[in-house]
């Protein structure tokens, strides 16, 4: 936690998923990702991010823990995140703007 930021980071989870026969292209796309979007997570309170995949459905779950809400909303703003999610819009699942589609998981558990 950075010493500007005080309070715990906010945990986030949420499924995506990979269009079936991509999944070694969407894993080869994030290794690594762009330095510059590397960049704009990190200034935008982004930390210890993971997105893990489950093979036999396409289903990704992402994790990552975030020093704002508000901060974490302007992530989708910037071009670096509008070129990504041009990128990847051709191996899963995307709305109209790129975004990839995507439902928030409920925190059911926590241990420290």
């Amino acid at each position: 936690m950075s010493s500007s930021n005080p309070k715990p980071y906010i945990r986030k989870a949420f499924k995506m998923t990979v269009n079936n026969g991509s999944e070694a292209e969407y894993q080869q796309r994030h290794s690594p990702i762009w330095p510059e979007l590397e960049a704009v997570l990190k200034s935008h309170g982004a930390h210890n991010y993971s997105i893990f995949l489950d093979r036999q459905s396409g289903t990704l779950f992402g994790y990552v823990e975030i020093e704002s809400e508000e901060l974490w909303d302007q992530i989708a703003t910037t071009p670096e995140c509008k070129r990504w999610w041009a990128h990847m819009s051709d191996i899963m699942p995307s709305n109209p703007d790129h975004s990839p589609v995507s439902s928030p998981l409920e925190q059911v558990f926590h241990m420290e």
